[in-house]
């Protein structure tokens, strides 16, 4: 059998660290003993698994493919089974088989979570080798879905980005490079043009899946009982939504996160924060982001990804709305919906979308750029950490902002880094005037709006960072938005804006609260918020805090 690649002694016991006695005979009495023999299979790739303690013999970790078994680990006396999917509930991606007859002490993912938030020494144990082990996984490409695509392809840039945004392992297959695809294929009964394919725990093939669909095969969201009455539902998993998760979750309330794409929202895309407290090296959005909802997860708090809120009814308790037409119930909301890139004003944007286009500037779309020139749009701190990253890899940046500095939209720190980088150059009160190509961006022509000169350049990558419009649609006419669609709270809120909604409190909303009693918005969603990670993440945890004072009235 196969193996994975040799670790360290000291990667290897943050993987699979042994309990002490102690800490066995703990959870020996949450749990329950049971004889097992050898060939058993404990665990079946994806099903939803039991946490295991194994007290007597070996417990293998197998992953099965396609040239056969590959065998990830060998647990011995000792040792657990588990990673992140554990805290979820979601499937196993691995098989987990006795190669010997044994004992195990075996534990429900709800009596395993319990014992996570009540027993701090075992919690830091299992915590750290679960989020050890899933970046494992995902370094080694170990996982139950296989993608099959080509660069040419947006859906396949789509597809690799919303796995590698919701830290979910897979194997990609470059149909352009990888020998053996076609082979595949033809196991599948796939044509070329039904690329990009998700292939499911070796069984299920999607063609060309949307998000929704890919996270329905992979059983990445919870079962809801939409009769439940939650006590808070938080609509975007950016930092301010993962900060309320995290802290309501923590104080014993029940919560749902809902996210369109993956957590950490646009804040997730970052390739650096450097700005952020406590990390004086920098975190990439995703890593913070994947921190982030691995406590909200550890403290019971539930993600539904790949799906949209469509509707908030206007009458307490609240019912929010998803475009595959369910729904959950709240006593409270927040409202962490986020904002979006700003699309240019051109015609033909929309036909480069993933062939050129790009709103993220991540390692997948950097890998699409290497040793070309690129072009960066926009003069915030997104933007700056994206010319700085790219830089990195491609041949040349060209930064172009609307504005004639950027002294005023993006920290210093970044500022002069791209003045000291010599593969950085900005380019002042210029615009992109026209886009030129074929199946894939081509030819950038670009505009001085001093001179109304133009320049076209031969270049097949910009990066779109310009701007921000807010994740408001959704919201109608329920709630008070100011003149740019931002939602207005607290002391923002005039006499008329609290008429209109019909607030039938005596009081006056609280600071982050809306036009409706209990209903709060905090991040880039909020009129008036300082678009920093650091205020979304203080707006998220004190819009708890009035969420617990809403509960009470």
């Amino acid at each position: 059998m196969n193996q994975l690649q040799p670790i360290s002694p000291e990667r290897r016991e943050q993987l699979f660290p042994k309990l002490a006695p102690a800490q066995i005979e703990r959870i020996a009495s949450v749990g329950r003993k049971r004889k097992v023999a050898k060939g058993e299979m404990l665990i079946k790739q994806g099903e939803v698994a039991p946490f295991f303690v194994i007290t007597i013999g070996r417990l293998d970790i197998i992953q099965p493919t396609e040239q056969g078994e590959l065998t990830i680990v060998q647990h011995e006396p000792g040792h657990f089974t588990g990673e992140l999917n554990m805290l979820t509930g979601r499937r196993s991606l691995v098989c987990a088989r006795m190669g010997e007859d044994g004992e195990v002490i075996e534990l429900t993912p709800e009596e395993m979570q319990a014992l996570v938030q009540t027993d701090v020494g075992i919690s830091q144990v299992l915590m750290t080798a679960f989020i050890f082990r899933r970046l494992e996984l995902i370094a080694n490409h170990v996982g139950d879905a296989v993608v099959i695509g080509s660069p040419h392809s947006p859906g396949t840039l789509r597809i690799k980005e919303f796995l590698s945004r919701n830290g979910h392992p897979y194997t990609y297959l470059d149909l352009d490079k990888d020998t053996g695809v076609q082979e595949m294929l033809d196991k599948f009964k796939v044509s070329v043009d039904e690329i990009p394919v998700l292939i499911c725990r070796g069984t299920m093939v999607l063609r060309n899946p949307s998000n929704q669909q890919v996270a329905d095969c992979l059983g990445l969201n919870p079962k809801l009982d939409e009769t439940q009455v939650l006590d808070v539902v938080i609509v975007g998993a950016g930092p301010a939504g993962l900060a309320a998760a995290v802290y309501a979750a923590s104080e014993g309330l029940s919560v749902v996160m809902v996210e369109t794409t993956a957590p950490g929202g646009q804040a997730g895309s970052s390739s650096k924060i450097e700005n952020y407290l406590g990390f004086p090296t920098g975190i990439s959005g995703q890593n913070l982001a994947g921190r982030a909802y691995a406590q909200a997860q550890k403290f019971g708090a539930k993600l539904i990804i790949a799906r949209s809120a469509t509707k908030l009814s206007g009458k307490r308790p609240y019912k929010i709305e998803f475009d595959d037409g369910r729904s959950v119930i709240g006593r409270t909301v927040v409202i962490a919906s986020g904002a979006q890139y700003r699309k240019l004003p051109l015609k033909n944007l929309d036909d480069f979308e993933g062939m050129g286009i790009y709103f993220g500037a991540t390692f997948i779309e950097a890998q699409l750029c290497t040793n070309e020139e690129v072009i960066v749009v926009g003069g915030g701190n997104s933007a700056g950490q994206a010319a700085v990253f790219l830089s990195e890899l491609s041949k040349h940046v060209h930064m172009l902002v609307r504005s004639n500095n950027l002294a005023e939209t993006m920290s210093r720190y970044l500022i002069r880094r791209i003045e000291d980088s010599p593969k950085i150059t900005l380019h002042v009160c210029t615009e992109i005037a026209a886009l030129e190509g074929g199946n894939h961006l081509e030819r950038v022509q670009w505009r001085d709006k001093n001179t109304g000169a133009t320049e076209m350049h031969d270049i097949r990558h910009i990066f779109l960072m310009t701007g921000a419009t807010p994740n408001t649609q959704w919201l109608s006419e329920c709630i008070a938005l100011d003149e740019k669609g931002f939602v207005r709270t607290g002391s923002d809120l005039t006499e008329e804006d609290l008429l209109k909604s019909g607030w039938p409190l005596e009081r006056h909303p609280f600071l982050l609260e809306t036009s409706l009693p209990g209903v709060l918005a905090v991040g880039d969603v909020r009129s008036g918020n300082v678009k920093r990670v650091a205020s979304a993440v203080g707006e998220g945890s004190i819009s708890i805090h009035l969420a617990h004072k809403a509960l009470a009235e």
